[in-house]
């Protein structure tokens, strides 16, 4: 059994779950009531996006990851669906692009401002029409820059090339017309050279996307599988579903052979979907609950007993959703390891859970924080689509070693502005056009961007709304914080005449050496 092993040594046997303070929570949000089984919410860190309830059609809200609190009843959503919204995805190579699908047969990629929201985005960047019905699961590719995967009720998985100028995509690059029934769960390997999915006729199929043969099939008759894991680079296969008993069940497979699962065990009697949850970089598979305010942890490894319980997170709240942040946004200085965003209707609220090991130490536990997946594409579309397969870029946690971040979506310029005078501020401050914007790739290489955003002044920061950086300090809410925004205001005013009058004297005496100077030489 896997439950409780007696002796086994491990980094990770004593991480436990801490759930945020009230403050540092997302409250008022009108989660949506939808019964479709996805996590509903998206995170990286910049943003949290989180699927709402909207009359005439579907929407979702996205919110500074640091504007935490109370949310504005009338804060605006980005709604351009016609019939409720199934699945959101953020792009894992930029944090400012999403990507969203619906009951309209619909799939939409948005492009979010990196300013404050002031009204309703109501026009996707793209739009991709393949679908006959709903559509209920879409995926980024994990290493290929603007490949995404759509799955629909018409039980077809579409493939797109995002890296064109159109703004309606009708022909999906490639069409997997393999399964017999709707598609439960998708999931890739490292590379994104395999695709596995769960369907309603209870199969398991591991699926070669780019040839489109399924290179194997199977099913257990004691396990009716909902969703499936691809386990990194262990070649194993990780599901959760129920047994005959309708029990909630998770079980094991071997990617090689799926006639017979490697390990199965009933957790309980619940009646909610569970979500597995694998972190690559240290073999820890988090099992989250649907309905109930558990989440159970355990650690992979690649010979028996293959699963080790680790502990269970608990709660009384219920979650009807959860989202993940990207490891490149987590604390390292508090030793946190994963951290879960947890939706909660019953009380309208988003709340963070960190997963943490205890650790006496303040510095940089390396021995935690291996190299994990950078924000940067290791392929282009047509590599990928031509058969070239690499695994993700890595990249260190440590502080300081470099930028982990994905490229800023910078935004159009005002009308006003000249377009010559923005090619000769893009030196400075780093703005695209709407066309490079569709292609950053064929600018410059992402870790150039990035030397100049470090290169900038303090002073020049490019998050700014209203005299203030949405992501470090969200806006007021209350009358006592808006006075002390306000004085805060008053003081920087006063600061900067104060400097505007140092220099104007800077400017004379030095307009008055230069006199000197010319009279001395007229003398000579």
């Amino acid at each position: 059994m896997s439950w409780h092993p007696q002796y086994r040594s491990s980094k990770f046997r004593h991480v436990y779950g801490k759930a945020a303070s009230k403050d540092k929570c997302y409250d008022c949000v009108p989660i949506t009531r939808n019964v479709h089984d996805n996590h509903f919410c998206a995170v990286n860190p910049s943003f949290i996006a989180v699927v709402t309830e909207c009359a005439g059609g579907g929407a979702f809200l996205v919110i500074p990851i640091k504007q935490t609190g109370k949310l504005d009843p009338h804060y605006p959503k980005v709604c351009g669906h016609k019939g409720n919204v199934l699945d959101i995805k953020w792009n894992p190579f930029n944090d400012f692009v999403i990507a969203s699908c619906s009951e309209d047969a619909t799939v939409k990629i948005w492009d979010i401002p990196n300013q404050l929201l002031k009204r309703n985005i109501t026009t996707p960047r793209k739009e991709l029409l393949g679908h006959a019905r709903r559509v209920g699961l879409i995926e980024w590719h994990p290493t290929a820059d603007n490949i995404l995967f759509s799955s629909g009720y018409d039980y077809k998985i579409m493939i797109w090339n995002l890296d064109v100028k159109d703004a309606v995509l009708s022909k999906p690059v490639k069409i997997l017309d393999t399964h017999k029934d709707v598609v439960l769960s998708m999931s890739f390997n490292t590379d994104g050279s395999l695709l596995a999915t769960a369907c309603r006729d209870r199969k398991i199929r591991v699926i070669d996307p780019r040839a489109g043969t399924v290179l194997q099939e199977g099913s257990y008759k004691s396990h009716k599988v909902n969703k499936i894991l691809f386990l990194g680079n262990m070649k194993k296969l990780f599901s959760t579903g129920t047994s005959w008993w309708n029990n909630r069940q998770i079980a094991l497979w071997d990617q090689n052979d799926l006639s017979v699962p490697l390990l199965e065990e009933d957790l309980d009697g619940s009646s909610g979907l569970l979500f597995p949850i694998y972190d690559s970089d240290t073999h820890m598979l988090y099992v989250v609950g649907k309905g109930d305010g558990n989440i159970r942890y355990y650690e992979i490894s690649p010979e028996k007993p293959y699963l080790n319980y680790l502990m269970e997170y608990r709660s009384h709240l219920p979650q009807k959703g959860i989202g993940m942040m990207p490891k490149r946004g987590l604390d390292v200085a508090a030793c946190e390891i994963f951290r879960f965003y947890k939706l909660i209707p019953t009380k309208s609220l988003i709340e963070p859970i960190s997963m943490i090991v205890p650790r006496r130490s303040e510095s940089y536990q390396e021995d935690i924080y291996p190299l994990t997946a950078a924000a940067q594409p290791a392929l282009t579309a047509q590599e990928w689509l031509n058969g070239i397969n690499k695994g993700p870029l890595l990249v260190s946690l440590r502080p300081g070693s470099g930028a982990v971040n994905s490229l800023p979506q910078f935004l159009e310029p005002e009308p006003l502005v000249n377009a010559i005078d923005l090619s000769m501020q893009r030196g400075e401050v780093g703005r695209l056009s709407l066309e490079d914007k569709q292609k950053p790739r064929e600018i410059e290489d992402g870790g150039r961007w990035l030397k100049v955003e470090e290169k900038l002044p303090i002073n020049e920061k490019m998050f700014l709304s209203n005299g203030f950086d949405i992501f470090e300090c969200p806006p007021p809410k209350t009358e006592n914080e808006l006075l002390q925004m306000y004085y805060r205001q008053q003081e920087e005013i006063r600061r900067l005449r104060a400097l505007v009058i140092q220099r104007d004297v800077q400017i004379k005496q030095l307009e008055l050496q230069i006199r000197n100077f010319s009279t001395n030489r007229g003398n000579y």
